[in-house]
């Protein structure tokens, strides 16, 4: 098998929930140019519009499907959305978030409620839907969970956030193992840091030096430096990959003094 067919993902189609995002928008868009049909996935559907003529400038193609990742319905619905339009799912993306910096002793309950429910139940109950569709069809699947460098190195002033994703670094591994023989591979992608929508509010330029003092590339990340590892995992590339963590953070995890 060449290289460029070992990446392909030609006839395969990949749901990216939180794929109107930038981080999960640009790897839709590299998983378009690797040749898979994509359904980008999200709440609104103007932010969808952008990464959908990205992907067709990049000569892919997709669609959007809205969802509200905290209702088991509204994905049980995409599944069956996907499964009308497409015929088949056989790359799962899990990317939705949301962050806050409320100080640890002022998080209200709600807020709490609503970090948890989109970061990490979501997963949970995402990974059940689609999970339970990949078995009973017998199907080759990878599931891609985003995590984040503050569920596995405990990070300040994200508290909440750092919790759900710990949590999607534990189902990812347990799902692996519990999946591993049924064809279903379950893997984390954990980015460094990388400007997004959602933690832009906490890069104030005191933060931004802290980063940058424990990042040997000292820079952040550029969203496109995502697309290796995604294809690798979500590609026959990485067909005896699962449960593992591929870590994109410019040596962030390696820089202690």
């Amino acid at each position: 098998m060449s290289i460029e067919n070992l990446f392909s993902l030609s006839g395969k189609t990949a749901v990216v929930i939180g794929g109107t995002g930038e981080l999960c928008g640009a790897m839709s868009v590299a998983m378009a140019k690797a040749g898979a049909e994509v359904v980008v996935v999200g709440r609104s559907e103007q932010k969808a519009k952008s990464k959908l003529e990205a992907i067709e400038a990049a000569g892919g193609s997709g669609y959007f499907v809205p969802v509200d990742v905290s209702a088991r319905e509204s994905l049980e619905s995409l599944l069956a959305t996907v499964l009308e339009r497409s015929g088949k799912v056989d790359v799962l993306v899990n990317g939705a978030g949301v962050n806050s910096a409320t100080p640890f002793l002022d998080v209200p309950e709600d807020e709490y409620d609503r970090i948890f429910e989109t970061n990490a139940k979501a997963v949970f109950v995402t990974c059940q839907v689609f999970g339970k569709y990949f078995i009973e069809n017998n199907l080759k699947a990878s599931i891609i969970n985003v995590g984040s460098m503050s569920g596995v190195i405990p990070l300040s002033r994200v508290f909440t956030y750092s919790m759900t994703k710990a949590a999607v670094h534990n189902i990812s591994k347990n799902l692996a193992r519990e999946w591993a023989t049924q064809g279903v591979r379950v893997n984390t992608l954990v980015p460094g840091f990388f400007p997004a929508e959602q933690n832009r509010k906490v890069l104030t330029p005191e933060r931004v030096g802290q980063i940058m003092g424990h990042t040997p590339m000292q820079r952040f990340g550029d969203s496109n430096e995502l697309d290796g590892a995604t294809l690798l995992l979500a590609s026959d590339a990485g067909s005896f990959m699962t449960g593992t963590e591929i870590v994109v953070d410019g040596g962030y995890a390696c820089m202690t003094i």
